[in-house]
This record gives C-alpha cells, sequence and structure tokens, in this order.
C-alpha cells in the first residue's frame, strides 16, 4: 500500500514540475510475471518515471547502503521495497535478496546493468539474478532532460519499453556469456532510442555544460 501510495504522490509530483509525460510501448511489459526492467541510467529521477510508467506492476530496487543511514530516509526506501547494497563490496546478498525476492513476491526489480549514471558497461549482476530467478529483462529508455533546470522547464520526457530478452540460453556467464548479454541489452536500448527518436544522443550534466561553457567563450 506504502509504495503506490507514494508512487501515486511522485506521479503528482512529476507532473506539477515537468508536466505529462509519454509512455510507449506499454504493451510490450509481461502481464503475469515478475521480471526486471533495466534501463542506462541518465538521470537520478528516470527510476521514478520508469515506476509510475510500468504501473500497476510493483517494484522493488536496489539502493546504496550509505542512504539507509538516515532514519527518515531509510522508513521510506524500507517501505518502498528498497533494499541497501554495498557498492563497493556488494556481496552475496546482492544477489540473493533480489532472486528471493522475484521468486518469492508479487514485486518485479528495477535494475540499471551500467551501475551508475555515467557508465554504460553492463555488468554481470543483472544477468546472474535473472538467470538464478528464472525472469526475463525487460528494456527500457528514457530520453528527456538531464538537468534539473531541464526538468523545471518542461523539456519533453518520453519512456520507451521494448519486448522482453530471454538470457536463460546463456549457459555460462563467462566472458564469452557477458559478451552476449551486452549485446541484446544494449543493442535493445540504442534500438528503443532510435524508435524514439533517430536522431538522439545521450549527453551527461558534465558534457551539457562544459558545451555551454565552449559557447560562451566563442
Amino acid at each position: 500500500m506504502f509504495f503506490s501510495f507514494m508512487r501515486g504522490v511522485v506521479r503528482v509530483v512529476l507532473f506539477i514540475i515537468n508536466g505529462p509525460f509519454e509512455i510507449q510501448n506499454k504493451e510490450a511489459l509481461p502481464k503475469d510475471e515478475n521480471y526486471i526492467l533495466v534501463a542506462p541510467h541518465r538521470t537520478w529521477w528516470d527510476p521514478l518515471y520508469m515506476a509510475v510508467a510500468a504501473r500497476p506492476k510493483r517494484f522493488a530496487f536496489m539502493a546504496k547502503e550509505e542512504l539507509f543511514k538516515n532514519v527518515f530516509l531509510r522508513f521510506i526506501l524500507k517501505n518502498c521495497n528498497a533494499f541497501s547494497v554495498n557498492r563497493k563490496n556488494p556481496g552475496p546478498s546482492a544477489i540473493k535478496t533480489p532472486v528471493k525476492i522475484l521468486k518469492e513476491t508479487d514485486l518485479s526489480l528495477i535494475m540499471f546493468p551500467s551501475g551508475t549514471r555515467h557508465s554504460k558497461a553492463l555488468k554481470g549482476g543483472m544477468a546472474m539474478i535473472a538467470k538464478m530467478a528464472k525472469v526475463r529483462v525487460v528494456p527500457c529508455v528514457y530520453q528527456g532532460p538531464v538537468t534539473l533546470k531541464g526538468l523545471f522547464k518542461r523539456e519533453k520526457v518520453v519512456l520507451r519499453f521494448g519486448e522482453p530478452i530471454d538470457l536463460s540460453d546463456i549457459k555460462k556467464l563467462n566472458a564469452e556469456g557477458l559478451q552476449e548479454v551486452e549485446r541484446r541489452i544494449q543493442g535493445s536500448f540504442d534500438q528503443l532510442d532510435f524508435q524514439v527518436n533517430p536522431q538522439f544522443v545521450y549527453a551527461i550534466e558534465e558534457d551539457v555544460e562544459v558545451v555551454q561553457e565552449d559557447k560562451k567563450s566563442e
């Protein structure tokens, strides 16, 4: 109940700040099974848009353990199905906890395979979780403002879902297996970005600032 309530609050806040956003190909989302919803991590608010766009499905999240040190924030995170992960030294629970959630509850999982907002490198944790939990991976891309200024200026936000990806045929997550995982996931991200906007190029916040400074100096 708390998750649904908070998602409703987030939906209203996002609407007030940025207005309505576009959801594309929502019919691709599995109806009667858990899955891992994955996307390239482009802003700190793209998981909020993902959770809102995929409703009514409820999700669990990974969150860095530092966020749980604040009592108020810890209460919200835990009641929104978040679990802590030590990013420097993940440990077995980083795999076991989400696998258990996917197997034993009605919660799906939102993950960013690259791990950080500024990385494209896909990590093996997502593939391991998907294989152990025997769930499919659903790709998603966010296109929209990457700065708070752009968000408040109501630059258009588009979220597009892709067709579920089955990784069960990849027998070993060795170098060759992980390369195949990355090919499938990154290939789907690239395809979705192209379908939303063939001219789309993702620029991180630092890149945007550099371009703006270069224009000022000209």
